[in-house]
């Protein structure tokens, strides 16, 4: 067989879409895509309406991102900063939809697996370093979203009197996950009822949070101030850097990279999919993540800036001094249970997450038995709450170190963006194909030079002093 035959071959398995055991019903989804295409013509009404009820990996996106980093950065700046930082979190989210845009555009055009396609069109390199990067973020992740969750559940025994040992926490929730993430690529109606269980626990975490703010109260006139896009100029600077940048490397993660258009695949979304995935992305993840993050930061800075002396302020601890505001019990434990479902939902889909990577390094089928088995890979994070008492505190950290390997992934689509034989006749020409091109190579030098120049100015020296300080 000659070379070029056997590049053919490749091509045309790449082009097959994902490996899947139990695949969609091909005459559902082709039913779905012709209402798809009536529904170019809609109202935006009743386009909105379909379009709700077909959301879901959107959705899978902000339940992960709306994890621990995101929670310790958020309740950090607020109990730092006050209001200030209230542009982060959504100029992050709005950095990373530019990307995961241009993610859903390659994968729903060309029908390619990504790793695949950007180890064939961008560089092997590339490839490999944003599969790696997904999978060591996903593991090292685990261990504070354990002490998360544990301490969370911990502290809700504690307001109503019970003394709950968080390692014994840690194997419910691990318990917990292995049963959810293990319901993913089962069947399509497994696939849909683990999205709206997602869907479900995103709304319930924006609920807790708005409940402790609609009892805490909101200055309009500090929010307004907060999203001016100002920098703190009252206390350290590097505290203010390092928010900063955990935010804008927590709100899109290399792992969610991953994810998101293998979740596409795994839904068998083509062509017809491709505004419907624009929706979803702005609907499912935009808007939860931003109300969450602002939330959470509200929260803190209404109650604990005034009284806030330090580096970093755990979580259980941020619900112990709300419990004044909004009461011992209730209040308190409902502060809990949005960190809780934020560190629960991030869990199992860490655990997706590395059942993808892993399916594409071997070449196993979605929803396998090895694929499943696979999904295990990051649970001895499930000791988090044993080895370090206080582990939450490396989320800052972590969401810098595993932002390291998300330029070259970002750099990966950049490159198949603009390429030709990738693309083909769905390459975006014009003013509009540069100006979104433009965009992402500025999204991913800026990662670069933010990310070097904070690891040169403040990096080793300020965490050998951050951990020291906040570890157990």
């Amino acid at each position: 067989m000659s070379g070029r035959d056997v590049g053919g071959d490749r091509l045309r398995e790449m082009q097959r879409g994902l490996r899947m055991a139990h695949p969609p019903d091909p005459e559902a989804l082709a039913a779905e895509k012709r209402d798809l295409t009536e529904l170019e013509k809609a109202s935006p009404l009743r386009r909105t309406r379909a379009y709700l009820k077909l959301s879901g990996p959107g959705y899978m996106q902000s339940a992960m991102t709306l994890g621990g980093g995101t929670a310790i950065a958020s309740l950090g700046a607020g109990a730092a900063f006050g209001y200030k930082l209230l542009w982060v979190a959504p100029t992050a989210m709005l950095l990373g939809i530019v990307m995961l845009t241009a993610v859903s555009h390659q994968t729903l055009s060309t029908g390619m697996r990504p790793f695949d396609a950007m180890a064939r069109f961008a560089g092997k390199p590339l490839a490999w370093a944003w599969a790696i990067g997904a999978l060591l973020s996903s593991i090292i992740w685990h261990f504070p979203q354990y002490s998360l969750a544990s301490a969370g559940l911990v502290d809700i025994g504690a307001a109503f009197g019970q003394t709950w040992q968080p390692q014994y926490m840690s194997f419910v929730i691990l318990a917990w996950a292995i049963g959810l993430s293990t319901l993913y690529g089962k069947s399509p109606t497994w696939v849909r009822l683990y999205e709206r269980l997602l869907k479900y626990m995103v709304w319930g975490i924006v609920l807790c949070f708005g409940y402790v703010v609609f009892k805490t109260g909101v200055d309009w006139s500090r929010v307004a101030e907060g999203l001016t896009f100002q920098l703190p100029d009252s206390r350290e600077g590097v505290a203010a850097v390092t928010l900063i940048l955990s935010g804008l490397s927590a709100a899109v993660g290399v792992n969610m990279l991953f994810l998101y258009p293998y979740s596409l695949l795994a839904r068998g979304w083509g062509r017809e999919h491709r505004r419907l995935a624009r929706f979803d992305l702005y609907v499912g993840m935009l808007i939860p993540y931003v109300l969450a993050t602002g939330l959470i930061l509200i929260a803190s800075a209404n109650t604990l800036y005034d009284d806030f002396a330090g580096d970093s302020i755990a979580a259980v601890d941020a619900a112990q001094s709300l419990a004044t505001v909004i009461g011992p019990r209730l209040g308190r434990s409902i502060f809990d249970l949005g960190l809780i479902g934020m560190a629960l939902s991030s869990i199992s889909l860490q655990m997706l997450t590395c059942g993808f990577v892993a399916t594409e390094l071997f070449g196993w089928e979605v929803g396998s038995r090895k694929h499943q088995l696979a999904m295990l890979i990051p649970t001895p994070g499930v000791l988090g709450p044993v080895l370090w008492t206080k582990l939450v505190w490396l989320a800052v950290p972590t969401n810098i170190v595993c932002g390291l390997f998300l330029p070259a992934a970002y750099l990966g689509f950049t490159l198949l963006q603009r390429n030709e034989q990738y693309m083909g006749s769905d390459l975006v020409r014009g003013p509009r194909g540069r100006i979104w091109f433009l965009a992402m190579l500025g999204i991913t030098v800026f990662m670069v030079v933010f990310l070097g120049w904070y690891m040169m100015q403040y990096g080793p020296g300020y965490f050998d002093t951050y951990l020291t300080s906040t570890d157990g």
